[in-house]
């Protein structure tokens, strides 16, 4: 009972899309209305000719061209009337496709980051492009062929009750038997299709997530364990197609073929009981086209069902994702006036039972530098990003300038607080674009902007030795950038954008020591204008920090400047001995390789 609702909700649903555009929709239903019309005049005429000329044995020249002018004519009509409700149809479908589709990954794009934790990319691109595909075939061929069939059966079942009743009532037999295969087709077949949409999202979901880790595949030489993981999803999908196909061919064609052959059969028969003094030959003979009529529509009906599975199990994965829960923001449009934030006794947990984070204190004014820092999954990144906004705390309070961080408007948070990653996104687009955004003012001051921002993270002379300058494409373009200058034009971005609070996630970890080097120039520079909170594993980029915060396990265990928790003698310092000793090792490797 549940799912049915689900399913005629889902089906209310997307025929509100289609009446959105009220005037398009009655334009084409007058043209439908007047094709159905024009084609069912064809076999009356036929009718007329047989009973009137035929069976009197009268060809008046004049009637006859009449007739001939008149059938021609219809025809020619039908086919016109049809061409311009297709388009109509067509244009109606596409729009409401693209209304789908933007609705779709405008919220994919606001969806809070704890969406994605669980869900592979793979599977966000199948919802995307072939779920709204699937859409567009509804819109496409099932509505517009429900709709066109179903108006020319009623009009053919108006002319037939004009004609003969009897006959009529023969024909209206059918429909309620054909109704019922139908409903019983789309109880069996629901689950078959959703089954196999789910494998094809996760076909694709495999193709995605092997193409982004082919390195580690080859690597560790797993390339037929993925194979055979594949292979497996493709059979299970086969196998799925394979049901689907089988129900198809015994439920559409071949069980509507044998009841519109039942049918004719009856008409024959009562044919031949009442005789041609109660239903003349041309009656017939334009029942018989018109039962030839209403079966390939009922056909077309039926077989449509397939694609109306489709779509049905498409549409409640989309409006699933369409209707899943946004970020929230607050009211607060004041834009933040300083770089002050504070964490008052803040617990998280992804879960709800595992904690990750437990009463975490910690404050830094305008123009600060906290560091926070710690082993593996004591939680820094966790932090960070509950400083972002990125997840909701689950206890405790995070202010930004003095405010409730959840009380900020969506603007003032992303403008007033940015993040610079361990491994910072690079577009496939210019060096401009890469730093911009699409955040240009349009007043010809960007590329003085620009400049000033690359100059001031070491990035400028670099990007001045391309050929195009500003222009030259990054990530799979022209230029390919090292991790350090990855890390250099994320700072880039940060300095052209001018927030109140710079957050890095390990944006050392994977840079030499001379990249680092103008990592901190470019941090000094930052910090005349912003608050700064580093994440580092590398405590030679901290050292300067106002205030170090180390973190074990979700706890702040130790807290003070470098020769503060040095003197401890505890966490901090046997984290800071070990890199040393660390460092020292790779120096004596170093002068070993070059005298051997």
């Amino acid at each position: 009972m549940e799912k049915a609702t689900i399913k005629r909700s889902t089906f209310a649903r997307l025929l509100h899309y289609a009446l959105a555009d009220k005037r398009q929709l009655t334009v084409a239903m007058g043209l439908l209305f007047l094709a159905s019309i024009a084609d069912v005049s064809g076999p009356w005429l036929i009718q007329h000719f047989i009973d009137n000329n035929i069976a009197k044995d009268s060809f008046p020249t004049s009637e006859l061209v009449m007739l001939a002018t008149g059938y021609i004519g219809l025809m020619i009509a039908t086919a016109w009337l049809r061409y311009l409700q297709a388009l109509r149809f067509n244009a109606l479908a596409v729009g409401v496709v693209q209304t789908v589709r933007k609705q779709l990954f405008s919220r994919i794009l606001n969806q809070p980051l704890s969406a994605f934790d669980y869900m592979p990319s793979g599977k966000l691109i199948s919802r995307i492009t072939n779920d709204t595909e699937s859409l567009k075939d509804f819109y496409v061929h099932v509505i517009g062929t429900a709709l066109k069939n179903i108006t020319l059966i009623l009009v053919m079942l108006v002319a037939m009750a004009l004609l003969s009743w009897r006959l009529t009532l023969v024909v209206l037999v059918l429909l309620p038997i054909v109704v019922g295969v139908m409903v019983f087709y789309q109880r069996r077949s629901s689950d078959a299709y959703r089954k196999m949409r789910d494998l094809l999202a996760d076909i694709n979901a495999s193709m995605s997530e092997s193409i982004q880790g082919m390195s580690l595949i080859q690597l560790m030489r797993q390339e037929k364990t993925f194979y055979n993981q594949f292979s497996e999803l493709t059979a299970s999908h086969l196998a799925a197609q394979q049901s689907v196909v089988r129900l198809n061919g015994i439920m559409l064609r071949p069980l509507i073929d044998f009841l519109s052959g039942v049918a004719l059969l009856s008409l024959v028969a009562l044919f031949g009981v009442s005789g041609v003094e109660l239903i003349g030959v041309g009656v017939l003979y334009a029942f018989i086209s018109y039962l030839g009529r209403v079966t390939e529509p009922l056909i077309e009906l039926t077989q449509q069902l397939s694609l109306l599975q489709q779509a049905l199990v498409a549409s409640e994965r989309i409006f699933g994702f369409i209707d899943a829960e946004q970020q929230e923001y607050g009211n607060d449009t004041a834009p933040l006036s300083s770089g002050k934030l504070e964490c008052r006794q803040v617990d998280f947990s992804y879960d709800g039972k595992q904690p990750i984070l437990k009463a975490i204190d910690v404050a830094i004014p305008h123009q600060g530098f906290l560091a926070l820092v710690g082993h593996t999954g004591s939680g820094k990144s966790t932090l960070a990003s509950l400083m972002m906004g990125f997840y909701p705390v689950s206890k405790g309070q995070i202010l930004l300038d003095g405010r409730p961080l959840a009380s900020l408007s969506h603007d003032v948070l992303r403008s007033g607080i940015a993040m610079v990653q361990q491994d910072p996104h690079i577009l496939s687009a210019s060096v401009r674009e890469n730093i911009t955004l699409g955040r240009c003012v349009g007043d010809g001051t960007e590329d003085d902007a620009i400049w000033q921002a690359l100059e001031a993270v070491g990035l400028a002379e670099q990007v001045r030795c391309y050929t195009n300058g500003l222009d030259t494409p990054l990530g799979s373009g022209a230029a390919n950038l090292s991790a350090g200058q990855k890390q250099l034009l994320a700072l880039a971005r940060v300095w052209y954008s001018k927030p109140r609070i710079l957050i890095l996630d390990e944006a050392t970890a994977n840079i030499d020591s001379g990249t680092e080097r103008d990592i901190q120039k470019a941090l000094s520079k930052l910090r005349r204008d912003m608050s700064v909170v580093v994440i580092a594993h590398r405590l030679s980029t901290v050292m300067e920090a106002d205030e170090i915060v180390v973190l074990h396990h979700g706890e702040v265990v130790e807290r003070g400047t470098h020769h503060e928790l040095l003197g401890l003698n505890h966490y901090y310092r046997q984290m800071y001995q070990l890199q040393q000793v660390g460092e020292q090792l790779k120096l004596l490797e170093g002068a070993t390789s070059e005298y051997p």
